[in-house]
């Protein structure tokens, strides 16, 4: 006769049920994301969606939810440090100074934008940041890389990326119904989508209908983007580290936190660069990357209450609707200025 469980062991089995669950949520997001219309949202985007969904319908046990923070947490940060084997510096360097003076530009103005515009309609600091981020850099990725720089709450991080990624699919649809009226060649146009859009898989998109030149170049540009994000966290980083401090009135010194996954994921990109690993291996590590990322969104999709994503989600959205359009103004004149079209 089988013995019961101890409290200690159905603990565990409750934990990896939960990490189950964010893997099955993950999987069948990545089914998902190749179907039409669901192609340009990406896993990332339709785990979030489904774990909301799953917690609004079903209601998580709270004997699961250890299982699915695991995820959210920790297994985030093994995928962030995986994904840096997208970057290759050596595309970068090739596609010419101007358009990392694009990236950079496009990326400063619309984190300026974006946060001025979240506080000025009120939103929380650390919401009008994660929505800022999201929006100027990398969408969902940059929303969970620059989260434990601020100590963010799993509703702020969940609506953050769920926002960009409403606001990225709109734009997506947006751009392949302005193409032919842009005037743009199909490099042009490739460089306009990578240094405007939100997520890769908005970049891609939107791309295709320019054929795969478009694409090719829309990658790089928008891996160029990516790039910044380690700058931009630690940044981020020193910025709320001395702003608490000011808060407390001190001059006592605090170490600024290091976001130790990001520097792994710098490492990863330089080894990707110097093609040490073949590419048919770093095809699976940036598979498993994303499998590891989408997991955190099931996770994170799995804690947020529907009624608290109505009640704050409307002015990050606003913020962020409006920084979109500007930030795509902003590329098209810029692409005009420094003779990219």
């Amino acid at each position: 006769m089988q013995q019961p469980y101890t409290e200690e062991q159905q603990k565990k089995i409750f934990f990896f049920r939960g990490i189950g669950l964010t893997f099955v949520i993950a999987l069948f997001a990545k089914c998902l994301a190749w179907l039409p219309f669901f192609n340009m949202m990406g896993q990332l985007v339709i785990a979030i969606l489904i774990g909301m969904t799953w917690q609004a319908v079903f209601k998580v046990p709270d004997v699961l939810l250890a299982g699915s923070n695991f995820s959210s947490k920790k297994l985030l940060r093994f995928g962030i440090i995986l994904l840096g084997m997208r970057l290759n510096f050596v595309d970068m360097i090739d596609a010419g100074p101007n358009v990392f003076i694009l990236a950079v530009i496009n990326i400063v103005l619309t984190l300026i934008i974006v946060y001025g515009l979240a506080r000025l309609f009120k939103v929380d600091e650390n919401l009008g940041i994660l929505t800022a981020c999201g929006t100027a850099i990398c969408g969902a990725a940059a929303v969970v890389a620059v989260a434990p720089q601020l100590k963010a709450k799993d509703n702020e991080i969940a609506i953050a990326a769920a926002t960009v990624a409403i606001l990225g699919t709109i734009f997506t649809m947006s751009y392949t119904v302005l193409y032919p009226i842009m005037h743009l060649s199909s490099h042009g146009y490739g460089i306009f989508s990578g240094a405007t859009l939100h997520e890769i898989a908005h970049v891609i998109a939107a791309a295709e209908p320019a054929g795969k030149d478009a694409i090719d170049t829309a990658i790089i540009v928008k891996l160029t983007r990516v790039a910044l994000l380690v700058p931009v966290a630690i940044v981020i980083g020193i910025w709320m580290n001395r702003s608490k401090n000011n808060k407390r009135d001190t001059t006592s010194w605090t170490p600024i936190p290091i976001p130790w996954f990001i520097f792994g994921f710098l490492s990863m990109s330089v080894i990707n660069s110097l093609g040490i690993i073949p590419a048919y291996l770093v095809h699976y590590i940036v598979l498993l990357a994303y499998t590891f990322i989408a997991m955190a969104m099931a996770g994170l999709g799995l804690n947020v209450d529907i009624a608290t994503f109505k009640k704050l989600g409307l002015k990050p959205f606003s913020a962020g609707l409006i920084g979109s359009i500007l930030l795509s103004i902003l590329g098209y004149v810029l692409m005009h200025l420094l003779n990219l079209v």
